[in-house]
């Protein structure tokens, strides 16, 4: 994103980006406790701040992450607790998260232990290898993954245990689960459900702010 602030806190509408997605959790009824996993300078500052002046009512605790993405959700995982039965992994610049996501895949993760939220794509897609295209892919068999990404806290765990064991990981959590041989369900995702990442992220968010857009 450039400059020297963490993209979940640069603000759009004057509110920080990470503020915008804890609402969207705070909200569901269907969330229980949430954990935020931070870079260790933020953690002190931000606890306080997520119930006191974000009205975060859900916030458990702040976690302290790692090098790699994989590293940040382990921490996290290791911090919850054994009555937990499911689990939600999410992107904290992915604000446009709705309800309807979060349920279609808090139901999934339960009936198959494990759920991906994706989209099929619009555009045509090609395998490409260096700088030609090996074949055309069969757009209907493709998804573009986002998060929530949800799962039963026993099979998460020991996808990760597998992958920590095995020094293989993955810039997706599902991705381990499928490595370690468990079954995987698509969850229908949203087009608004955007990961903020680059400038160009934040004009199309500013967007979707001006129009109203919010959880539905």
């Amino acid at each position: 994103m450039g400059g020297g602030i963490p993209k979940q806190f640069i603000e759009i509408n004057g509110k920080p980006i990470l503020r915008y997605t804890l609402e969207k959790f705070q909200l569901c009824s269907d969330i229980e406790q949430i954990y935020v996993i931070l870079a260790a300078e933020y953690v002190n500052a931000l606890s306080e701040i997520f119930v006191k002046e974000w009205r975060i009512t859900k916030f458990v605790r702040a976690i302290v992450g790692g090098a790699q993405r994989y590293d940040s959700v382990w921490a996290g995982l290791q911090h919850l607790g054994e009555d937990v039965d499911i689990v939600m992994i999410h992107d904290g610049v992915r604000p446009f998260v709705t309800p309807r996501v979060m349920r279609d895949s808090i139901v999934a993760a339960k009936r198959c232990g494990a759920a991906v939220v994706g989209l099929t794509p619009k555009d045509t897609v090609k395998y490409i290898d260096h700088d030609h295209v090996e074949r055309t892919m069969d757009r209907q068999r493709v998804l573009l993954a986002q998060t929530p990404q949800t799962f039963a806290r026993t099979v998460i765990m020991s996808a990760y245990q597998i992958a920590r064991k095995n020094a293989s990981f993955s810039t997706d959590d599902a991705a381990l689960v499928e490595q370690s041989g468990g079954v995987v369900a698509v969850v229908a995702g949203d087009w608004k459900n955007i990961k903020i990442t680059s400038p160009e992220d934040l004009i199309i968010a500013e967007a979707f702010l001006q129009a109203g857009m919010r959880c539905e």
